[in-house]
Parts: C-alpha cells; sequence; structure tokens
C-alpha cells in the first residue's frame, strides 16, 4: 500500500478550532503561525498528536496500555494519513548541552535499548561481525605472547557499579583466591577492603600471575578457564606495558584480529554514560582549550607589564574593583610562581626559555 503523501483533517473543533478542514504534508517540516489564542496548539497538540499517541497506545496488548496514560479522542470528524506521533512539551528549554531531541522525547532510551539488544556488534579494525570465542581460541591467542612476557590473568566482576561488595570478598577467600585489583591497584583479599559505598568501582579478579613460556599451556588453560567461570565469560590478559590489558570473550571477539569487546549493553549507547561518551570531549561534543596567543596577546611585553592579558592590571574605576581585586589575586599567585621556580618578570615573554 502507498504511503499518503498528506495528513489530512477533517472538520477540526477542538478547543477554539472552528470546523477547520486542512492537508499537512507528510516527510516536510511544517510550522503552524498565528496569533495568540489563533488554535495553533489546538491543531497540533491536542489535535493531530492526541490522535497520533492514542491510536499508537491503543494498538498496543491491555497489559501494556495499562502503564501508559491515554489522551481523550480529539473532536475532529476525520484524520487520515497519521503515524504515531511524539510531541516535545512546550516549556522552558533545557540548557542541559547534552540535552538532544532524542533525550528530551525520551525516544533515545528506546533506541539504546534497540541497539544494545538487537544490535551486531564489527570488529574496529577489520569490520568483520564480532563473534563468540571459545576457551581454547583465547588460550591460543594468548600463547601468541613473546617468551618471558609477564602477564596476568583476570577475571573481570564489577564494572563501574556502587557498593562496598563485603558478601563478594568473603566469597572469593573462602573460594582460595588471594588477590584481587581495585580501581587499577592489586590488593590482597586477606586484608579487610573497605570501598566508597556512593562511588563507582571496577573490580577485577587476579586469578593467576604467569611468565610467558613453552611448558605452560596447562597451567594458562586451567587459568583462563577459572577466569571465564568466575566472571561468566571474560577473561583480561594484563600484559608488562600493557596497563588496560586485553580483554577476551566467550561472547564477543573478532576471530580475525582477535579484537574482544565487552558484551553490548544500553549504556555503551549513551553520551552521559563514561562508558559511552567520547573520551575526548566527555559527550558534550565540544571540547575546551587554551588559545596561547590569546592569553599572551604582546609577546613583547614582560610579566611585570602586564603580558598575560586575563591578570593585567584594569583601570581601576568604582564599576571594577572587584576585577581589580581578582586580578590581584591572581597576580601575587603568579609573581610567587615566578619567585620559586626563578622566572624573571622583567625578560619580554618571547625572550624567556620554552620550559619557564
Amino acid at each position: 500500500m502507498a504511503e499518503k503523501e498528506f495528513i489530512l483533517i477533517r472538520g477540526a473543533r477542538q478547543h477554539n478550532l472552528k470546523n477547520l478542514t486542512l492537508k499537512l504534508p507528510r516527510n516536510q517540516l511544517v510550522v503552524i503561525t498565528g496569533l495568540s489564542g489563533s488554535g495553533k496548539s489546538s491543531l497540533a497538540f491536542d489535535t493531530i498528536y492526541a490522535e497520533g499517541q492514542r491510536r499508537y497506545v491503543e494498538s498496543l496488548s491491555a497489559y501494556a496500555r495499562q502503564f501508559l496514560e491515554l489522551m481523550e479522542k480529539p473532536d475532529v470528524d476525520l484524520i487520515e494519513g497519521l503515524s504515531p506521533a511524539i510531541a516535545i512539551e512546550q516549556r522552558t528549554p533545557s540548557h542541559n548541552p547534552r540535552s538532544t531531541v532524542g533525550t528530551v522525547t525520551e525516544i533515545y532510551d528506546y533506541l539504546r535499548l534497540m541497539f544494545a539488544r538487537v544490535g551486531k556488534p564489527h570488529c574496529p579494525n577489520c569490520g568483520r561481525e564480532i563473534k563468540p570465542q571459545s576457551a581454547q581460541q583465547i588460550i591460543d591467542e594468548v600463547q601468541k605472547l613473546p617468551t618471558g612476557t609477564k602477564i596476568q590473568i583476570l577475571a573481570p566482576l564489577i564494572q563501574g557499579r556502587t557498593g562496598t561488595y563485603e558478601q563478594l570478598f568473603g566469597r572469593l577467600r573462602q573460594s582460595g583466591f588471594v588477590r584481587v585489583r581495585i580501581n587499577g591497584d592489586v590488593m590482597p583479599l586477606e586484608e579487610d577492603i573497605k570501598l566508597d559505598r556512593y562511588k563507582k568501582h571496577k573490580i577485577d579478579l587476579v586469578v593467576d600471575r604467569l611468565v610467558m613460556g613453552p611448558d605452560i599451556r596447562e597451567r594458562l588453560a586451567d587459568s583462563v578457564e577459572t577466569a571465564l567461570r568466575e566472571s561468566r565469560g571474560l577473561v583480561l590478559i594484563s600484559s608488562e606495558g600493557n596497563g588496560a590489558g586485553h580483554l577476551y570473550s566467550e561472547h564477543h571477539a573478532c576471530t580475525h584480529c582477535g579484537t574482544s569487546l565487552p558484551e553490548i549493553e544500553p549504556r555503551m549507547f549513551s553520551f552521559n554514560s563514561p562508558y559511552g561518551a567520547c573520551t575526548e570531549c566527555d559527550g558534550l561534543g565540544t571540547k575546551l582549550e587554551v588559545d596561547p596567543d590569546l592569553v599572551v596577546t604582546d609577546k613583547a611585553k614582560s610579566i611585570a607589564e602586564g603580558a598575560i592579558q586575563a591578570w593585567s592590571n584594569p583601570v581601576t574605576t568604582r564599576t571594577n574593583r572587584w576585577k581589580r581585586s581578582w586580578s590581584q589575586y591572581y597576580e601575587e599567585i603568579l609573581l610567587d610562581v615566578c619567585r620559586r621556580n626563578r622566572i624573571s618578570t622583567k625578560t619580554p615573554w618571547k625572550d624567556l626559555p620554552r620550559e619557564q
């Protein structure tokens, strides 16, 4: 069935609409303008959106409908060509730089869930689909490390969650394990480990520490299988010079180039989460950097002459006394830094050594 080109509205009488009939083109941006009280909101929100939302909710099961608010049927004779509708409320816009149309309408939450549940991860290096690796494949990959390499075999247990995890540490002690790595620091389990309940933690179980060689395959296999069992399919191999380590997974791993990824979760697709946000801009889309040419506009001046533009003394007036006081505060810090590091305040900026 061909898609209709227009949304046809006939006999709209909602609120102050007077038996209005019109056609709106689909797949185009339509702007409704008019005087205050002319019926713009009555047409857009109380008629078109209300009917689109009502039809969508009625299509769901009775169980799902009980969780959703069903809008009243608008006073209109006929609406044709209407799809399920989304509306952004008429309210003061958010000034949060992370807000988008997707987050304000909450449709982004559904998209994250969809990507995590039906998405198929692909290797960022070769583009092939990431597929599960067997324990044997993981062991073969680890054995490719050069002889003499010192490695730690870790089982990732907690990834960025709050809590004290006293019961977890107690269970690991009873199972005979000796060490855990908490937020990057290796700690013995025999100690009474106290964690901040309200901070997020990353906890890895240290299963074994080995030096790669031709005669360690049996021990390596036992340790890898133990790590996979404790972490439900993950093992982290940390070697010298590779602090982050290499994550292997029984669930998601590229068999061609060995790249492994953790199991995909909704938070990986959120720019509000440290696990999904860009590491460069923290999910904001912009990055603040200092422009040296704006800090020092005249390199012929010395520090004492006000080379640093932001901390040079302004003209003293009644309206900028507060500005002068802040300038003096930073000036004192700057002069103290120069004195401690033996930096001349009378030498032109362009003649100062780069280290200074």
